[in-house]
């Protein structure tokens, strides 16, 4: 145990070092150029799977590796780390971070939650829904990190409702996130009107609030709450992946698509990429919000037969507690304001411009300039500059001194996931280095034999192949190793690269089963009301999805 307990000690040294050294004789005993190109992409992949380094850190390992074993230069690998793409990407970062700056999106959230009533199945399509919506243009992550605190002050008031209200103080402290540590739950008694000392039971800062049998209430009351908390989460979690696929820069994998879908289509110099803004729009969306409605028609029925709809859904005092409690978040919000008016402006702007590029048959704004000259990136960069200039709020005749704009680098600087771009940058330096020293022609042709089955098979068994895989990987990372063989697998089956590129991208979003498998099922997962066994029950819907 001993030698194991060490050993887990220092498991991420020991996969950084050995890793190079076990795949060796890729490089020297093989010597191929591909078998070279193999050692770099198995290093990473090895890499990217245990997470022994940071992900975006294995990501810069194109710039060492390549020429280390003696294929190209550094120049020419770092030349593809920042590309159109990428630039699409960050401009669509930068215009997210206004948005959460400025709580737009928690204003977003609280109008849904306020519209949509307190009836348990409409409360919950009231959290998926602005989470979903929110996850199509910024970090999934920082939406279910947004949405959690709301659910779980709604699951407060939920609980309070079925206790005797003499015998219990919450405490729920006007902030602009809406922060949960600073609730007490469990048991704070009244005393002279103030709660003693001796009388709090401490609670987890991390975890917050917990529905446990030992509360106030009888053990079926409790334990039908706390279903209400496990469905309450995971449908926070199950909305966010959902809403990546909805737009073009909703989550990496669709972006590494784009990415890789340009590089393929370029290197034929015979067609222009179909992928644009418009074209992922028209065929994401509507998936993504079928997923939705699947979402939440599943988790009714998986929930219902445990009786814990019925549990508040009749219960007039948690309905008024919950709109009390919606009423005063969102007025503390205030009106909208001229910096948050302009915000909106600029990503309904953008939105508009990203759309009507291209409309198809030739049509869209881009005809105005010369050909191949502007792309989706332009207007994400040009709206994400103005924002460093639109003044904050309008001037007063009497004010002096500069206006701050509605963003500064320091904001940007701080809550931009500069990861992800790295990681994007190494996703294209990775496809370069394998198309251009032969490796993915290589794999596609060794993936030949799977010509005599029909193409439609073909590409079920990759979705499935690709959604358990990344169950226990990242994403994008995952998608950015496929992307480039898949492409080239298409050629050997002459089929359009697309067929099989969108629906492995597509796949990678559908991780829904382990915590580990996504950013928004963790966040949830760390609140405590979920266990493993809790998200693998639904296995049977993320497979259905697939399909």
């Amino acid at each position: 145990m001993k030698i194991t307990k060490d050993i887990a000690r220092v498991f991420n040294i020991l996969v950084v070092v050995l890793t190079p050294v076990l795949l060796l004789p890729l490089p020297f005993v093989v010597g191929t150029q591909e078998s070279k190109c193999a050692y770099i992409v198995f290093i990473m992949a090895i890499y990217w799977i245990t997470e022994a380094l940071p992900i975006a850190v294995t990501s810069l390992l194109p710039i060492i590796l390549t020429p280390l074993v003696g294929l190209g230069s550094a120049k020419e690998v770092s030349s593809h780390y920042l590309s159109d793409t990428s630039m699409l990407f960050l401009g669509g970062l930068i215009i997210a971070v206004a948005i959460e700056h400025w709580n737009i999106h928690k204003r977003l959230a609280l109008a849904i939650l306020m519209y949509v009533g307190t009836e348990t199945r409409w409360l919950m399509l009231g959290l998926m829904l602005p989470t979903w919506l929110l996850s199509m243009w910024i970090s999934n992550t920082a939406t279910t990190a947004m949405m959690i605190p709301i659910t779980n002050a709604i699951l407060v008031q939920l609980k309070e409702a079925n206790v005797p209200i003499e015998e219990i103080v919450t405490e729920v402290y006007d902030n602009d996130a809406l922060k949960l540590e600073d609730i007490e739950v469990n048991g704070v008694i009244k005393k002279n009107g103030q709660p003693t000392s001796t009388d709090i039971k401490k609670t987890d800062k991390t975890s917050n609030y917990k529905a446990e049998p030992e509360d106030n209430m009888n053990q079926t009351e409790s334990k039908a709450h706390l279903e209400i908390c496990k469905m309450m989460s995971i449908c926070i979690a199950h909305a966010a992946n959902c809403g990546g696929l909805g737009s073009l820069t909703g989550t990496g994998p669709n972006v590494v698509f784009k990415g890789q879908s340009d590089i393929c289509f370029e290197s034929s110099r015979a067609y222009e990429t179909p992928v644009t803004f418009s074209s992922w729009f028209a065929f994401g969306l509507p998936i993504s919000a079928i997923m939705l409605l699947l979402s939440w028609i599943w988790l009714q029925l998986y929930f219902l037969g445990k009786g814990c709809l019925q549990f508040c859904s009749g219960n007039a005092e948690s309905k008024s507690r919950i709109k009390s409690l919606l009423r005063k978040e969102y007025a503390s919000l205030g009106p909208i304001d001229f910096a948050e008016a302009a915000v909106i402006g600029h990503f309904v702007l953008l939105a508009l411009l990203w759309i009507t590029i291209d409309i198809g048959d030739g049509g869209g704004w881009h005809n105005i300039f010369p050909p191949k000259t502007v792309s989706n990136s332009t207007p994400a960069i040009v709206l994400s500059c103005s924002l460093f200039v639109f003044p904050s709020r309008l001037r007063n005749f009497s004010e002096k001194g500069p206006i701050p704009p509605l963003l500064t680098w320091t904001i940007v600087e701080k809550k931009l996931p500069w990861g992800v771009v790295i990681l994007l940058g190494g996703g294209f330096a990775l496809a370069f280095v394998s198309q251009e020293y032969g490796l993915s022609k290589w794999l596609g042709t060794q993936l030949a034999v799977l010509k005599p089955l029909d193409s439609w098979i073909v590409n079920m068994i990759l979705c499935i192949i690709v959604a358990a895989a990344t169950e226990v990987t990242s994403n994008v990372a995952m998608c950015t190793l496929l992307m480039p063989i898949l492409a080239e697998l298409s050629l050997q089956l002459e089929v359009n690269p697309l067929y099989f590129m969108f629906p492995a991208a597509i796949a990678t979003s559908f991780a829904f089963m382990l915590p580990v498998a996504t950013p928004p099922n963790a966040v949830v997962f760390a609140y405590g009301y979920l266990k493993v066994i809790d998200m693998v029950r639904i296995v049977g819907y993320d497979l259905v999805y697939v399909y």
